[in-house]
């Protein structure tokens, strides 16, 4: 059994198809599919149903398919410490964000990739709450969220963040009401939340920080928001809100992108702003995950040491 048969045979799962699986590591298909017949071969049992387009693995497939990726990954990271050891930090860097980043944290990411090229950033979007149990399982090593009073924004019951992981504000954004050009309302320059009372809203699912600030903040001034349409993409819901004669509540980095199709009207009494908070477990860090945050205490003095997490 070789390192490029599990390659390939992950491949294969990960494009459900013998040829795009052979199109992404660069090998002719039959090669890709002689390798797999080796391995089953030596495995003794089929690894793929191939009468079904998209193939299909078998039960002894499904079976074997997280031993593969073990392998593939141990590989990987014995390679990384290798070169880690020799002066070059390498391996991975998984962050998890909230939709519509700020530019802070692309910023940093950014910069953090120009002294650090061998680490392999992943970049997930999420909502506060999946990404905090990412980051508790191990599946993320850091992530930027929003807060809701100190609590994740799953509706009034929301959490407090888990001990295990430690937190630090890094900024806020304000959020700013958006509406197609032709709306009523953007024509004006500011307008109250009290005055939008019966204004139908377009708005994120339950659990995302704009649900949680926009349901919050109404309800602050006694009142439900009525919510038209709701979506769990924040491109989504622009796209969609160019064509409505409903309002939104929207960062407003997610407005400045929109560009001209879209007009800002910002609220007074009461204002309301989006925190970012950077958050990552404190007992279980990956030496990219240390660089990180090292390098964000560098460049922003209100992140404490990671020694002292």
């Amino acid at each position: 059994m070789e390192l490029r048969q599990l390659a390939y045979f992950v491949a294969v799962v990960e494009e459900s198809s013998f040829t795009r699986a052979a199109a992404r590591v660069h090998v002719a298909q039959p090669a890709i599919s002689q390798q797999i017949a080796q391995l089953e071969r030596e495995l003794g049992h089929r690894l793929f149903d191939r009468s079904d387009r998209p193939v299909r693995l078998t039960p002894a497939g499904e079976a074997f398919l997280p031993h593969a990726r073990a392998a593939l990954d141990a590989t990987t990271a014995g390679q990384d410490a290798v070169a880690t050891l020799h002066g070059h930090l390498a391996g991975r860097l998984a962050v998890g964000t909230i939709p519509c980043p700020p530019e802070w944290l692309t910023t940093r990411l950014g910069d953090f990739q120009h002294h650090y090229p061998k680490v392999r950033l992943v970049l997930h979007t999420g909502d506060p709450e999946a990404l905090t149990d990412d980051i508790s399982s191990g599946a993320l090593d850091a992530a930027l969220i929003s807060l809701s009073a100190d609590r994740l924004p799953a509706g009034p019951a929301g959490r407090h963040l888990p001990h295990v992981l430690a937190s630090q504000t890094v900024g806020t954004e304000p959020l700013v009401l958006a509406a197609a050009p032709d709306h009523p309302l953007a024509q004006s320059a500011t307008t109250t939340l009290s005055d939008l009372r019966d204004q139908p809203f377009l708005t994120l699912t339950q659990g995302t920080g704009l649900r949680a600030a926009l349901e919050a903040a109404c309800a602050d001034v006694g009142f439900t928001p009525r919510v038209q349409a709701e979506t769990n993409d924040l491109n989504t819901l622009t796209d969609l809100l160019r064509h409505s004669r409903a309002i939104a509540l929207l960062p407003e980095t997610a407005v400045a992108r929109a560009g001209t199709s879209l007009r800002t009207i910002r609220l007074t009494r009461p204002a309301i702003h989006r925190p970012h908070v950077l958050i990552w477990h404190r007992q279980h860090m990956t030496a990219p995950t240390k660089a990180f945050l090292r390098h964000v205490q560098a460049h922003d003095e209100a992140i404490p040491p990671t020694t002292e997490r």
